[in-house]
């Protein structure tokens, strides 16, 4: 017989099997204090019923009743007592170990990020870090916990009833197992499926919903949005309807449960009323204890099924957080380029079962400028992200002067700058968010760069000149100055290449060509390569290649283009408002 797939995933699993034997007493007094709890809860009801009973019955002296009400006041303070130590106990125990997990998970993430990324995408690292770690701390809150303190109260239940009657016992242990093992494992093999599943999609729309957004402007630029909203309520609908069966099969289970849990309070019921029936008439006494009893244990047992199913959520989390330990952290060579030609040949690239660059042949000429259009998911991030040496091709090569530019390791950025769709500035002076990338420049330097980018003005008339503090994201400036500051960055980084991730998103038309003059007059004796949806100043580039699932579909000149190729004009038509 196979193991449970939760006990499998742990059997060589790192990142949660060590904290077990490294915070093992905290973890064995959090279960002995919910052990308590019920006990306490049991034991309350067993003496308030004896006492109610007992009391109705006019006992010949206040002495007979003075223990149990003792006991009910002792029981009926310690089970609020052990709950909330028992909470505070559990809840520090799976903090504390989370919180490494977390520690772990940065620290793995930061020295494998460059294989990571090429395995996964923004939404996939966003799901580990907001989902994985969340999954990891409910596995034990709301299933080993659980599962434990019934197992634990499970036997007591069993000894202690065997105490009065053998064939009682084993009676309520078979309809205890039933609820403690049976239907949890049923409701693995029936919803747990529906719950990996539920988990899968939601992962899905994580993944997609945060690619999307983030390349919202590709969706939009090529008309696709109705399809995306379509395919987005298509995976909800899909996702409702899982949920809907995972509700209504909870709902018979637990019907079920209640059925079963029925004839253990029967059971109590006929077998006390035997059991005591000769004790001088106080066989009340004993049926109202010991089926009063009965009725705060079933928490215990009542939330298994659903604790249970969830196993398969939680073997999927550990397996990722597992797999993360497979990479191997890339190791820079030190080498140089011998010149500036950037060359991808047979270049090929996926996520998980998703190709995104099928075989793509391109070179880059030093000091040519080049546009790079397509939508969204057609692969143009991802061969940015691949010319930068984030990412290591998983077949073909991608070269700078030579070298696979992935071998550059952090010395790519004195060859490569970029400047993102939202350039960050720094909550720092205007002096150093300039000179960030080379320190060594001078206030005369800077003055001199913030000319050529035309923002010498603006900084002359602020209070403190380069001194002036920059807010938190740089909110005191607009988008088209925040872009004119990162082109500074970039003029006195001096780098040969310079990418361009769609710059001018979100600019208005007029600041968006002046933008555009300024880059390009200012960058003209480099590679450039522009990154964009927008066709606005295309003109001024030396090529423009589309890109379309992961294919190389059009590339030339933008004069041939708008004379010969019928897709480019209609690609600018749209641009410019005009319909052909």
């Amino acid at each position: 017989m196979s193991k449970i797939p939760i006990l499998k995933a742990l059997d060589k699993d790192t990142w949660v099997k060590p904290y077990l034997k490294r915070y093992k007493w905290p973890l064995m007094l959090a279960i002995f204090l919910g052990f308590c709890t019920f006990f306490s809860a049991g034991a309350l009801m067993f003496n308030s019923g004896y006492l109610i009973s007992k009391s109705a019955s006019l006992p010949e002296n206040i002495l007979l009743v003075y223990v149990p009400i003792v006991l009910t006041r002792a029981f009926g303070v310690s089970r609020p007592v052990f709950r909330y130590i028992e909470r505070l106990t559990s809840h520090n125990w799976v903090l504390k170990m989370t919180s490494k997990l977390r520690r772990k998970l940065y620290h793995t993430l930061e020295k494998d990020a460059m294989v990571f990324k090429q395995k996964y995408r923004m939404g996939d690292i966003l799901g580990l870090l907001a989902e994985d770690i969340q999954y990891i701390q409910n596995l034990y809150l709301r299933t080993v916990f659980p599962l434990i303190i019934a197992i634990i109260l499970y036997v007591f239940i069993v000894v202690a009833i065997g105490f009065f009657s053998i064939f009682f016992a084993l009676y309520i242990a078979l309809l205890l197992f039933i609820l403690v093992l049976v239907l949890p494992i049923w409701s693995v093999v029936i919803n747990g499926a529906r719950q990996e599943k539920e988990k899968s999609l939601k992962s899905a729309l994580y993944t997609d919903l945060t690619d999307n957004v983030l390349g919202v402007a590709d969706w939009i630029f090529s008309q696709r949005g109705i399809e995306y909203v379509d395919t987005h309520l298509q995976v909800e609908h899909e996702l409702s309807i899982v949920q809907d069966q995972k509700r209504l099969f909870n709902r018979r289970v637990h019907v079920l449960f209640q059925l079963i849990y029925s004839f253990v309070v029967i059971g109590l019921i006929v077998w006390t009323s035997q059991q005591f029936v000769g004790n001088h008439g106080r066989a009340a006494n004993w049926i109202a204890a010991f089926v009063l009893s009965a009725f705060p244990i079933v928490d215990a047992f009542v939330v298994l099924p659903e604790a249970m199913q969830e196993s398969n959520v939680y073997k999927d989390s550990i397996e990722r957080l597992n797999a993360l330990d497979d990479g191997e952290e890339s190791q820079p060579i030190s080498m140089k380029p011998t010149d500036m030609t950037i060359c991808s040949e047979n270049l090929s690239f996926r996520y998980d079962q998703q190709l995104v660059l099928d075989q793509l042949d391109l070179t880059i000429a030093p000091g040519e400028k080049l546009a790079i259009l397509g939508k969204s998911g057609s692969g143009k991030s991802t061969l940015a992200s691949l010319i930068r040496g984030d990412l290591k091709p998983q077949n073909g090569l991608l070269t700078l002067g030579g070298v696979p530019t992935y071998q550059f390791g952090d010395e790519i950025s004195h060859y490569i700058s970029v400047i993102q769709q939202a350039p960050y500035l720094f909550h720092t002076t205007i002096f150093n968010n300039v000179r960030m990338a080379n320190t060594d420049k001078t206030e005369e330097e800077v003055w001199e760069v913030l000319e050529r980018v035309g923002l010498k003005k603006l900084v002359e008339q602020l209070p403190e000149g380069l001194h002036t503090m920059v807010d938190e994201a740089g909110l005191r400036f607009s988008g088209g100055e925040r872009h004119r500051m990162a082109l500074a960055r970039i003029l006195l980084q001096d780098t040969p290449i310079v990418l361009l991730d769609e710059p001018t998103v979100g600019l208005d038309p007029l600041t968006e060509q002046a933008l555009i003059d300024t880059f390009f007059s200012q960058l003209k004796n480099k590679t450039v390569i522009w990154i964009t949806h927008h066709l606005q100043g295309i003109e001024i580039m030396d090529r423009v290649i589309f890109i379309e699932d992961g294919r190389l579909e059009m590339s030339g000149t933008p004069s041939d283009l708008a004379q010969t190729n019928e897709r480019f004009k209609q690609l600018k038509a749209i641009d410019e408002g005009r319909v052909i």
